[in-house]
């Protein structure tokens, strides 16, 4: 009863211990890829006016769609953590003296482990893909947003449609402005107003929809360009002010979101039975037109074949049903005869090209659908991954015995940067269309299935995985192997010699 009680406060513990760590590497690989993503889209997010609400709401996004990536490093390094501070603080060697194994103190991670695991399935299949939907959609809008409004003293700026702004000098509260010239030709005709003025005031409108220019001591000029038989006439309207007030709409400068629903087909879109409905759908594409070939070949040689038969050359002299196809382009005269190769060379010619087209379609279908598909396992094994590398980094943390966030910091992303290499290299083979989908998304989860299994029966078996001296004599074992067998090499051809 004790010994339970006592293994009871262990699995507590050991949970404490991992939960701490697994949450702050977690949010710390969520900040780096997010610096990551603003990094990358630095250029196309600077310079155009978005509120701090809009940058928030797309950072937001897109630390979701971080998640599936975060969170098997976070399991990764947390247990290399927690089973290399047992280790280190010698917890490890008490415990198995008190006759606890290892196995016995993963038991209770592994139970983590599995809960993160559907946790992991339930975000990438439910939350995850409108996330992507979120933030694809608005990072496009973001794109398509024009800069910000930018008038500055002494430029001529073509930022508005139809209008082209210079303001001599601007007082630092950027409202109060000198010596304007506004070259105005929203008339869309070959009337061109130019308006002057002394002095000042620009400002917006609070819904940001209009500049309004309030101008002082000022003059319009309007050109109107008039055509009286041959020649062109162009009266002149000149008209003082003391004060005008102009406004310009800047609308198209406002930030505007456009409607999500644009994208909600695309692949990274979709939960898995929205992923299946599109798989099957092309599927049957596919089969379309794969018969739509087989029936096009046969009805235009059944065509051909029939035409044949119903020309008047036969008609008289001979039985058609009695010949061949070839029997009966033989019993032609030269003429008949050059005319039908070349009506067949141009049905030829039709259906090889209608086939090339059709074959083009096929391929974009085909590689449309390992989108899909690829999509469809990913959502297995981001899962899969979770307990896979928990597997892989409780039995190094017992080997290396070495806690905090150095030592394991590098070995963790060292593994995980190799299982992400092998993951994107096998996943582009399957896009390309080189492999089937399911080799190329499940192959590297088979490959840490493998390597998880190694290094957790070695290290229960106390295997000295990272001891030098062990690795020293494996290699001293391997040369001296060699060694004997290009020995034993060298006699057989001094005896064949001889």
């Amino acid at each position: 009863m004790k010994k339970f009680i006592k293994i009871k406060q262990l699995d507590i513990y050991l949970i404490k211990s991992f939960i701490g760590p697994l949450l702050v590497t977690f949010f710390i690989a969520i900040f780096v890829l997010l610096m990551q993503f603003l990094w990358t889209y630095i250029d196309e997010l600077a310079g155009k006016g978005l509120s701090t609400g809009v940058i928030l709401q797309l950072m937001y996004y897109a630390s979701a769609t971080f998640v599936p990536m975060a969170l098997p490093l976070a399991i990764l390094l947390s247990s290399l953590m927690t089973y290399g501070n047992l280790g280190e603080n010698y917890e490890l060697i008490a415990a198995k003296a008190s006759g606890i194994s290892l196995w016995q103190l993963m038991k209770p991670l592994v139970v983590v482990a599995i809960i993160l695991t559907g946790v992991t399935f339930y975000f990438s299949n439910n939350i995850l893909p409108k996330a992507n939907l979120k933030m694809m959609s608005l990072l496009r809008d973001v794109r398509q947003q024009k800069p910000t409004l930018n008038i500055r003293e002494g430029i001529f700026n073509r930022d508005l449609d139809n209008y082209v702004i210079k303001v001599g000098k601007k007082d630092k509260d950027g409202k109060h402005i000198e010596n304007v010239i506004i070259y105005d030709h929203s008339n869309y005709g070959p009337a061109l107003r130019i308006t002057t003025a002394q002095n000042g005031i620009m400002e917006t409108t609070p819904d940001q929809r209009y500049l309004v220019f309030t101008l002082f001591n000022g003059m319009s000029y309007m050109e109107i360009r008039e055509k009286r038989d041959d020649y062109y006439t162009i009266p002149l309207q000149r008209i003082y002010f003391d004060k005008q007030i102009l406004h310009i709409n800047i609308s198209n400068f406002a930030f505007q979101r456009s409607d999500p629903g644009l994208l909600k087909e695309h692949y990274k879109m979709l939960n898995i039975s929205q992923l299946q409905y599109f798989i099957d759908s092309l599927n049957n594409d596919y089969q379309n037109i794969q018969d739509q070939q087989s029936t096009m070949i046969a009805m235009t040689f059944n065509n051909f074949w029939i035409y044949i038969k119903n020309d008047s050359t036969f008609k008289t002299n001979t039985n058609v049903s009695e010949h061949t196809f070839d029997s009966l382009i033989n019993l032609l005269d030269d003429i008949h005869r050059r005319e039908m190769y070349k009506m067949a060379a141009d049905h030829i010619l039709n259906n090889a090209n209608m086939i090339d087209n059709q074959a083009d379609l096929s391929k974009a279908l085909k590689k449309s659908k390992a989108y899909y598909e690829i999509e469809w396992h990913r959502k297995f094994t981001l899962a899969i991954a979770c307990l896979l590398l928990f597997f892989i980094g409780a039995p190094l943390g017992a080997i290396i015995r070495k806690g905090g966030l150095g030592f394991p910091l590098v070995i963790s992303v060292l593994i995980f940067v190799i299982y992400y290499i092998i993951t994107i290299i096998f996943e582009k083979t399957a896009k390309d269309l080189l492999i089937s989908p399911l080799m190329g998304m499940w192959l590297p989860t088979f490959i840490l299935l493998i390597l998880g299994i190694w290094i957790t029966i070695k290290t229960i078996k106390d295997s000295p995985l990272m001891e030098a001296d062990a690795w020293l004599k494996r290699i001293n074992n391997f040369n001296k192997f060699f060694k004997k067998l290009f020995r034993i090499k060298n006699n057989n051809n001094v005896n064949n010699i001889q």
